[in-house]
């Protein structure tokens, strides 16, 4: 039976229309593996001067040159610049061409997260008045460069989707989006399935105390977020294969004083927009977020 739902965090009205028997392995995407490294890549380990210099680093060694364990660099070819004020920054795992996020340890996950939060907080810092964060993964997804890395987009402008976010944004409706929950509601981060996803297998996560701006989390909460986010992605390849996905990091701007709370969208990309989606702005979910959360609750 089909529903028209509305995704009250961010104003999204999604078509759930639930397939007879349809299953996780449906979607299940199977790749070969990406090698260790790769000669030609800019973001592998001795090809640290095919980047723009860097301009933050975890690990040993001197800027631009081997012994990093993270790299944050330049965008070489930035979405902004001179025509639209702002700044774009590329953070790279790790040296390692196959380290996907959800393969990553704890260690190295919550690294990830507090050069994001890091880098973040220094553009909004020295003026910027809105940043985002994001993870393309695989071709599907936007990804150039298959060597995973997040980016960093700082703007002088709240883009018009985080306005809506930001309008419609209430405690109760935060609380009420967390009802399928995968994790064991007992640990600092919630991780769920939106009532409203938009494509099948949409994960949301979130710290339980978190404040409205992800920059300003702490290291502990930094690190509980990497994680979880790792888990989350951990069970979505378990479930579905190799599939390509975006990592969205919806956080408030610099100046906003209004009730918010900072959170994450997981995106696979199992389903493509096809004409019915393009010309009404529509999306549509053949999963219900309820099996959904139960396949990728058995997954953790």
């Amino acid at each position: 039976m089909q529903q028209l739902l509305v995704d009250e965090l961010t104003g999204d009205r999604v078509i759930l229309a639930p397939a007879r028997a349809l299953r996780p392995d449906t979607f299940r995407v199977h790749a070969d593996p990406l090698p260790n490294s790769v000669p030609t890549c800019p973001f592998c380990l001795g090809n640290e001067r095919e980047t723009p210099p860097e301009v933050a680093r975890r690990g040993d060694g001197d800027p631009d040159t081997p012994g990093w364990t993270l790299r944050v660099v330049p965008n070489k070819y930035p979405l902004v610049g001179d025509g639209v004020p702002g700044s774009h920054e590329v953070v790279i795992f790790s040296p390692a061409h196959d380290a996907d996020f959800g393969a990553l340890s704890g260690f190295e996950a919550a690294d990830v997260v507090l050069a994001l939060r890091d880098r973040t907080h220094f553009h909004l810092d020295r003026g910027c008045v809105y940043t985002q964060a994001f993870i393309n993964q695989g071709k599907a997804a936007g990804a150039s460069i298959e060597h995973p890395h997040a980016q960093i987009v700082a703007l002088d402008f709240v883009p018009p989707r985080a306005v809506v976010r930001l309008t419609r944004f209430s405690t109760a409706a935060f609380a009420d989006d967390r009802r399928y929950r995968i994790d064991d509601e007992q640990g600092p981060v919630a991780v769920w399935c939106p009532p409203a996803s938009p494509t099948p297998f949409t994960l949301r996560l979130a710290p339980v105390d978190g404040g409205s701006r992800f920059d300003l989390i702490d290291d502990d909460s930094a690190r509980a977020v990497g994680v979880a986010l790792r888990d989350a992605l951990a069970a979505i390849r378990h479930t579905l294969g190799a599939v390509a996905y975006n990592v969205v990091i919806e956080t408030a701007p610099r100046d906003h004083d209004r009730e918010f709370r900072w959170w994450v969208d997981i995106v696979p990309r199992v389903t493509v927009a096809a004409g019915f989606e393009i010309g009404t702005g529509l999306t549509v979910n053949t999963v219900t977020p309820a099996d959904a959360a139960e396949a990728l609750r058995t997954a953790q």
